[in-house]
């Protein structure tokens, strides 16, 4: 019984191996994509309007570029405005608000620049997130601004995510 388990647990984990799954991120993470230089440094970001985009576009390039700005990125990633609405949630006997939340959507589309015009990759990210509100008016104004900022670095984790897969699956 023992040395079938046993058996049975190599066998998966050879098989696993072989099934061409390797780690996108950490230390093992080295992607064929990557060691040609078509990274996250070679992509462009474009500016982004409104203090939302702005902080997005912060969050994204100290996620993408870690030597510094690229000197002659192949792609140019465009962002739309973030359209950010917000829902209340729960509602007292009194019609007063107690939560809220945040909901933000923006498109990203990555265009190759040998190839302009022409999207490689177009994504609609979508992010939620929510706050209390309190009796203070300040606390509830730090407590959306967490929120928000919450759910910004969330589209940054999204979009980074969706330009690893893109870069990994056209090595």
């Amino acid at each position: 019984m023992k040395k079938s388990v046993s058996l049975l647990a190599l066998s998966a984990v050879l098989l696993l191996s072989g099934c061409g799954f390797h780690p996108m991120h950490g230390k093992y993470a080295q992607s064929a994509a990557a060691q040609k230089g078509a990274g996250f440094d070679s992509i462009e970001i474009t500016n982004i309007r409104d203090a939302n985009g702005t902080f997005l576009r912060n969050a994204l390039i100290d996620r993408f570029y870690s030597n510094g700005y690229p000197s002659s990125p192949r792609y140019t990633l465009t962002i739309k405005p973030i359209y950010e609405r917000e829902r209340d949630l729960d509602i007292t006997k009194s019609s007063e608000a107690t939560r809220s939340q945040l909901l933000m959507d923006t498109t990203i589309t990555l265009v190759d620049k040998e190839n302009p015009g022409t999207p490689v990759l177009v994504r609609e990210i979508r992010s939620i997130s929510s706050y209390n509100q309190l009796e203070s008016e300040f606390a509830t104004h730090v407590t959306e601004q967490a929120a928000r900022e919450s759910g910004l670095n969330d589209l940054a984790r999204q979009i980074e995510l969706n330009i690893s897969l893109f870069l990994n699956r056209t090595e």
